[in-house]
């Protein structure tokens, strides 16, 4: 699991998806984020067929990281895992959901925005934990003070990321990576856009190498 975070953190964007049509577009998708250099992908469940989308994804891209998004069951997980996704994203800290996760070997990222929320990952052995909603919660002043008291965190904030924004989150040194849908959104992937999508991953992909070189 170390070596995921390690991947993600070197990404340095995870795109949040949701996908409608994940017949049609969910390998295009794919190849157009590995073309823009960020081969890694959050399926959100806010659509019907995440699992599906996470299959397809990686038979088109078996270099990619697929996991899933907006994760609320444990029925989810288990659909995630046999579709081959990599990881769990959840939107906020659900013991039972952490516990299942790390039975089935699967990392979870949860979301915590809370210094309660915080102290319960630390419990669970956790060590990148999603940060939403990131703008709304208190944006990086909250994530930065936070990080005192639980140093031991690296934090994926997800939520009002964008390419305005995602220098200052990535400069603090508690970031791993930041989630974002600026360069997925429904009206680039519902109009076959993938030559913007690769673009908006590139321009990504310069100013993570920028602050980390």
């Amino acid at each position: 699991m170390a070596e995921l975070n390690e991947r993600i953190s070197k990404i340095g964007v995870v795109p949040v998806i949701k996908l409608n049509h994940p017949e049609r577009d969910a390998a295009a998708l794919g190849k157009a984020l590995c073309a823009g250099g960020v081969p890694v992908a959050e399926i959100t469940f806010r659509a019907a067929g995440a699992d599906k989308a996470i299959r397809l994804m990686k038979e088109a891209c078996p270099e990619m990281l697929v996991g899933a998004g907006t994760v609320t069951t444990t029925a989810q997980i288990d659909a995630v895992i046999e579709a081959g996704g990599d990881f769990i994203v959840s939107p906020g800290l659900d013991p039972e959901l952490v516990v299942y996760a790390q039975e089935k070997n699967i990392p979870i990222y949860p979301g915590c925005t809370t210094a309660s929320e915080y102290h319960q990952a630390l419990k669970f052995g956790l060590e990148l934990i999603k940060f939403f909603p990131a703008e709304q919660s208190g944006g990086l002043a909250k994530i930065k003070a936070l990080s005192a008291p639980f140093p031991m965190f690296k934090v994926m904030p997800t939520g009002g990321i964008s390419l305005k924004n995602l220098k200052d989150y990535l400069s603090a040194p508690v970031i791993a990576a930041c989630g974002g849908s600026y360069m997925v959104t429904a009206d680039l992937i519902d109009n076959n856009k993938w030559d913007e999508i690769t673009e908006l991953c590139k321009q990504s992909r310069e100013i993570v190498k920028e602050v980390r070189g």
